[in-house]
């Protein structure tokens, strides 16, 4: 028997942009209950997709993540992350998953795989993550960073990222994501 969630759904009937930067807009949306009887404004984030993609390099019998350091402005700290930004106008997701990756990470891909997509905060923002898995991994040059892009790239051994998820350095919650989606695909389930 289907579920029927009508009475749950929120309609929106006007929206109005507030505040808009170079990274997302801020709208408010009036919306009447599912009710129908009340009438709330609601503030939300308009973003642009964002990809990121969890590369895997194997080297002398063993397996790392290409994981890139960089400084994150809100939390005013260094991360330990995954390749990944923000999808160009009219550009596929794993196109935009390769373009980081050797942007960021100089290295390329002759595999890429979608792991899944999600939501980054559905209570305030619109846009959704498209996360990937690089493999078969080939070096390039250089890294070809944004002009305000200050990243060094790191080869980290796969046990250590998965031991050490959720703690500094690791503390971007969408890496947790990406790294739950990873093994959640390339690892055998318990017995």
């Amino acid at each position: 028997m289907p579920n029927n969630y009508d009475g749950l759904v929120w309609r929106e009937e006007e929206r109005k942009e507030v505040y808009k930067c170079r990274v997302f807009s801020v709208y408010e949306s009036l919306c009447r209950s599912p009710d129908k009887k009340r009438m709330g404004v609601f503030m939300a984030l308009d973003a642009a997709d964002w990809t990121i993609v969890a590369p895997v390099l194997e080297k002398d019998g063993r397996r790392f993540f290409v994981m890139v350091r960089q400084w994150r402005h809100g939390a005013q700290e260094l991360s330990l992350e995954f390749p990944g930004g923000v999808l160009e106008a009219d550009e596929d997701s794993s196109q935009a998953a390769l373009r980081e990756l050797e942007e960021e990470t100089a290295y390329t891909a002759q595999k890429i795989t979608k792991l899944g997509e999600m939501s980054p905060n559905p209570a305030i923002m619109n846009n959704r993550v498209h996360f990937f898995l690089a493999e078969d991994l080939s070096p390039l040059p250089s890294q070809h960073l944004d002009e305000d892009e200050f990243v060094d790239m790191e080869l980290v051994p796969i046990e250590e990222v998965m031991e050490n998820m959720g703690k500094k350095p690791y503390t971007h919650a969408l890496m947790g994501t990406a790294l739950a989606l990873w093994r959640q695909n390339h690892e055998a389930p318990p017995h």
